[in-house]
């Protein structure tokens, strides 16, 4: 029987993948025309033309695969800290790789948040298995309250005051509906109540919602830079995750007032790292000259 702790290595390694990934896809949005909802066919044209993105996607189509895998062999709270602690690679892999300049308050930012992760991660009591039952009732309030955050979200970055920091705020609406999906993966790979009646339109959420999250992502990217836009999509959707192991899954809680407070500690810091995040600002863009 798979351990959990080759679910948490799975985890670290899809966090390289996964970051390597948004870079190369990031790289990629910047070659072509804002994406635009109302003709997906047409952007996702634009955006396959891209090799940048191309290789971005195919490489996160891997890690999603080993994501998966993780989650079937571990809890989704030590799966989800394992990927947000992997996310000071993200720092390196941008300057090393695409000689993008990192600032120091980012890099406080992916360490105060990843290492806010691992405290959380470390100071849960231990879960033998991968810890996936849930009640339907559960899951289902929390992923309404998912889906009616993003829609908030969304309606809401057109407010004239948000217009400035839209890139933000479509970092966070892709972060959440990753979380979305990751939640509603878990279902499937646990022992909770999911029917046949359901389970149908349950996989068709998830593909209606993965496709919401794929394009409010590359909106995102193109709007703002690498590091603050991805650590920020990152972020939300690992702590959204990591909360759903504790209140749909029954993740236990540390138990005494030194791991409380630790715990808390913890969530302090992730909660803190975001406003280290600089606001998501415009990145030169570079459009593909296309024949005529």
């Amino acid at each position: 029987m798979p351990s959990a702790e080759a679910g948490i290595g799975l985890a670290l390694g899809a966090a390289v993948m996964t970051n390597l990934a948004s870079l190369l896809k990031h790289r990629g949005c910047q070659q072509v025309p804002l994406v635009e909802i109302r003709k997906p066919l047409r952007s996702a044209r634009r955006l396959a033309g891209s090799r940048w993105f191309a290789a971005g996607w195919g490489i996160a189509a891997a890690a999603w695969l080993i994501h998966v895998a993780a989650l079937t062999m571990a809890p989704i709270s030590l799966v989800q800290a394992a990927l947000a602690g992997g996310a000071v690679s993200l720092a390196i892999l941008s300057q090393r790789l695409f000689g993008d300049a990192v600032e120091r308050r980012q890099w406080l930012a992916l360490l105060l948040g990843g290492s806010g992760l691992c405290l959380l991660a470390l100071t849960l009591p231990r879960i033998d298995g991968s810890h996936s039952q849930f009640a339907l009732s559960a899951i289902v309030a929390f992923e309404g309250a998912l889906a009616l955050l993003a829609v908030c979200l969304a309606f809401g970055s057109r407010h004239p005051r948000l217009l400035a920091r839209r890139g933000a705020v479509l970092a966070v609406i892709a972060g959440t509906l990753f979380a979305f999906a990751g939640v509603a993966i878990k279902a499937l790979t646990g022992e909770g109540s999911l029917s046949v009646l359901i389970l149908a339109p349950w996989l068709a959420m998830i593909l209606v919602c993965g496709a919401l999250a794929q394009y409010s992502a590359v909106a995102a990217l193109q709007r703002g830079g690498a590091v603050e836009t991805i650590g920020l999509m990152g972020l939300v959707a690992s702590a959204t995750q990591i909360l759903s192991g504790v209140i749909v899954f029954g993740d236990p809680l540390a138990t005494g007032t030194v791991g409380i407070g630790l715990q808390a500690t913890a969530f302090a810091l992730v909660c803190g790292s975001a406003l280290f995040l600089p606001p998501s600002r415009p990145t030169p863009r570079r459009l593909i000259a296309r024949p005529a």
